[in-house]
């Protein structure tokens, strides 16, 4: 006769097979609403432009972002400074994010809302792409950011979701992710970031330039 105990743990393991199942769905879902913006995919491609431009002018790309957004920023910037696929030069990228003095000293002289600002007016220069990473994109640190880019005449490009936000209105570029699940945006958000390392990279390739 069979324990109880093993009753429950076959209830246990069938919900987390549902429960997987059920995530695998809505990450397919969301790819196939991503796969079918024929707009999404063509600002997608413009991005991608925009950056290999930069690179070929000697400009760099700047990334920036919170929670788990601020580790697909360090994580795409760590593609291009090392490599993605193809074996080539280091690209310059940085991400605002990666030193603790810098955020520390910053968020306790002037706020966090100017963690990625402050840097922002040190690093930036000339043909530089910003890249900013946010689910809700609202976040006021990365929007702060994205005031003084647009001001100064950077492209921009914002990683964020469905909702309506205000990275709208200050990137060059809103790439919207067709979901309002936050975990559903950050996976896209890193599919689509991986597809810039592979343009990007190929056409350094394919220019000569890697």
């Amino acid at each position: 006769m069979l324990h109880a105990s093993w009753y429950r743990c076959q209830g246990l393991i069938d919900m987390e097979t549902k429960l997987i199942e059920k995530r695998i769905s809505e990450h397919i879902e969301v790819a196939h609403a991503l796969q079918g913006d024929k707009k999404l995919l063509a600002q997608v491609q413009q991005c991608a432009d925009a950056i290999l431009s930069a690179y070929e002018k000697g400009g760099k790309l700047i990334l920036m972002g919170n929670g788990g957004s601020a580790a697909d920023a360090q994580h795409i910037a760590a593609e291009f400074l090392g490599r993605y696929m193809l074996e080539r030069k280091p690209k310059p990228a940085i991400a605002l994010t990666t030193n603790t003095s810098n955020l520390t000293a910053i968020g306790n002289d002037y706020g966090y809302d100017l963690v990625f600002k402050r840097q922002l007016e040190g690093w930036l220069a000339p043909n530089d792409v910003v890249l900013g990473i946010s689910t809700s994109g609202n976040s006021a640190n990365i929007v702060k950011a994205f005031e003084y880019a647009k001001e100064k005449g950077a492209f921009t490009i914002a990683l964020v979701g469905k909702k309506p936000c205000k990275l709208d209105s200050l990137a060059t570029v809103s790439l919207k992710i067709p979901s309002e699940s936050t975990p559903r945006i950050q996976e896209m958000h890193i599919f689509l970031a991986h597809y810039l390392c592979e343009y990007v990279e190929a056409g350094l390739v394919k220019k000569g330039l890697a």
